[in-house]
């Protein structure tokens, strides 16, 4: 699967202090964590709570175009959000 990536998204990213490298990394996450968001948005947006290969819990707020992962903003989730993905993945991951 492709990302979907611009200067827009990029620049929201960076003012949360996350790459578009380690949102993606969040997204594949194997234990990622899907929740459906509902938005005025005409386009279904999701929230993915995953882990980046360096360890960093992210939530990332996506959409799906075509076949490309869209991006729209990624953040550090507050700590019952952490600690749903920690409990949902079963195992000693930080929170």
């Amino acid at each position: 699967m492709e990302f979907d990536w611009d200067d827009d998204n990029r620049k929201h990213l960076a003012r949360h202090r996350v790459s578009p490298q380690e949102a993606e990394s969040a997204i594949l996450d194997e234990d990622a964590v899907l929740l459906e968001i509902e938005s005025e948005q005409s386009e279904e947006r999701i929230k993915a709570l995953g882990m980046t290969a360096a360890g960093r819990i992210l939530a990332v707020v996506f959409t799906v175009r075509g076949e490309a992962i869209r991006p729209i903003t990624a953040y550090t989730p507050p700590r019952r959000l952490q600690k749903l993905y920690v409990e949902r993945r079963g195992d000693d991951a930080k929170a």
